[in-house]
C-alpha cells in the first residue's frame, strides 16, 4: 500500500510512516462488521462508501516539564485519521503490545476535525515539518507538534526549542487553540502551568507561640 498523501499540494510537512503492522492492524478493524458496529462512533457507522486510514500522526506523552526543558517523550501509539469521502469522521488508535502494533480502538470528537485544521495551517508554513501528537496528561492538552527534522523517526525524540506546537481545541483556560508557538516561547507558560502552587503555611496552633 502506498504511503498517505496530505490532500492539499503543494504540502511541506513530511508525515512520519506508519509501522506496517499497525496500519494493517487498522485496515483489518474497519474490514470487520463486529469492530465497526460496535465502536462508540456514530459517525463512523453511519458512514456512507468506503473508510479509508490516513495520516498516521506518531502520539507522543510529555509526562514531565520543567523549567530546564522537556525530558524525552514516550510513544503511546499512532493514531490514524479514518477518511469517508471528503472528511475525516473518526479516528483509529494503535498500541504497542508484547506481539507487536495491534489496534486499539476506534473514537471521535473535536479532536479529529482540530487536528486536520491544525495541519492545514501547517502547510502554510514555508519550513518544512514532521508532524507529531504531543499529549500532556498533566494539563489534559494535545497538540499538533511540528519536529523540525524531517529526516528523524517520528517514534523518538523530543520537543526541541525551534519546534512548533499548535494547541487543538479544546485547549487548556489560557491556552488559545490553533495559535502556532515555539517550543521556546510556549514552555514557560506550559511550566507555570504544569507546577503545582505551593500549599500556604498551616495557622499556628492554639496555645502554642506565633
Amino acid at each position: 500500500m502506498s504511503r498517505p498523501k496530505l490532500h492539499s499540494a503543494p504540502c511541506p510537512l513530511n508525515v512520519p510512516p506508519a509501522p506496517a503492522p499497525a496500519l494493517r492492524s487498522v485496515l483489518t478493524a474497519l474490514g470487520s462488521p463486529t469492530a465497526v458496529r460496535e465502536a462508540r462512533t456514530p459517525s463512523l457507522r453511519a458512514a456512507q462508501g468506503p473508510a479509508t486510514p490516513e495520516l498516521p500522526l506518531p502520539v507522543h506523552v510529555l509526562d514531565e516539564i520543567t523549567p530546564a526543558g522537556v525530558s524525552a517523550t514516550r510513544l503511546a501509539g499512532w493514531r490514524f485519521l479514518i477518511r469517508c469521502g471528503d472528511r475525516a469522521v473518526a479516528a483509529a488508535e494503535t498500541r504497542l503490545t508484547p506481539d507487536g502494533w495491534a489496534f486499539s480502538h476506534f473514537f471521535e470528537g473535536p479532536y479529529i476535525a482540530s487536528t486536520e485544521r491544525a495541519l492545514r495551517q501547517a502547510e502554510s508554513i514555508a519550513q518544512p515539518y514532521q508532524p507529531r501528537l504531543l499529549s500532556l496528561p498533566s494539563l489534559y492538552m494535545l497538540a499538533l507538534w511540528l519536529h523540525g527534522d524531517c529526516t528523524a523517526d517520528g517514534a523518538t525524540g523530543h520537543p526541541d526549542a525551534a519546534d512548533m506546537l499548535v494547541p487543538l481545541a479544546p485547549a487548556p483556560p489560557g491556552i488559545a487553540a490553533h495559535v502556532p508557538h515555539r517550543v521556546a516561547e510556549l514552555l514557560p507558560v506550559l511550566t507555570h502551568r504544569a507546577t503545582p502552587a505551593p500549599l500556604p503555611p498551616l495557622p499556628p496552633l492554639l496555645g502554642s507561640p506565633a
